[in-house]
């Protein structure tokens, strides 16, 4: 069966998963990671806005905003061409690297972009390897936070509407990271990547419908309506 093409939507936001096949790792160690966010901030360019990025032991999480339908897969193509090369020379490896493609789901940004990015700085929290999602150097909490800066990074219109001054946006997002998000909202977000369909109202999945040409959420199950039984 041919594989289903994956439904990019320019100008919104997209939750992205990439992983590596299970028990191998994607980073070493920080030498590995460090090269993976150079990696990451050299392919940052205007085609793609990212928002929030965390790295984990078997891949990395990240939401970004392309500007055309070529956006995300040229950044990840030029992050996976520098990265993938680099570890292969240092750790005397070859081949790839992932698992297959990338996975990406387009979002509604009400309600699900503050949401998105909250789950994927706080992935690192839930894998173990750190007790709160700031404390981990190698992703966007800190920046969001004011902690730290990072050049590639562009907020969000929606972080933008958390306050009036840095600092009260960089509280109140504060405030929320360090709030668990709740299973079922991960569920939702997980289902959403893994298939690849937008997440949204009816309104926003009808209009990338509109926009695409194609169906933005798996049909119904069983006949369609009148349809009598053979």
């Amino acid at each position: 069966m041919a594989r289903r093409a994956r439904i990019v939507s320019p100008g919104d936001p997209h939750l992205v998963v990439q992983r590596t096949p299970l028990g191998r790792l994607a980073f070493f160690d920080d030498v590995d990671r460090q090269a993976f966010v150079d990696a990451l901030a050299a392919s940052a360019d205007p085609d793609i806005a990212l928002h929030a990025y965390a790295l984990e032991e078997d891949g990395f999480q990240l939401v970004a905003t392309p500007a055309g339908s070529e956006g995300l897969r040229r950044c990840l193509q030029r992050v996976g061409r520098r990265y993938v090369a680099l570890f292969n020379r240092r750790h005397g490896l070859s081949g790839g690297l992932w698992q297959g493609r990338f996975r990406a789901a387009p979002l509604e940004a009400d309600p699900y972009l503050l949401l998105a990015i909250r789950a994927v700085e706080q992935a690192p929290v839930r894998s173990g390897l750190v007790t709160q999602a700031t404390d981990w150097p190698w992703s966007s909490a800190a920046a969001h936070i004011g902690r730290r800066s990072s050049a590639f990074l562009r907020d969000h219109e929606a972080l933008w509407k958390l306050g009036n001054t840095p600092f009260e946006r960089e509280a109140r997002y504060q405030d929320a990271l360090a709030i668990p998000v709740p299973e079922p909202d991960l569920d939702i977000l997980d289902r959403a990547v893994q298939a690849g369909w937008p997440l949204g109202a009816e309104t926003y999945l009808a209009r990338i419908a509109h926009s695409t040409g194609r169906p933005a959420k798996p049909a119904a199950r069983g006949r369609p309506p009148g349809v009598p039984k053979a």
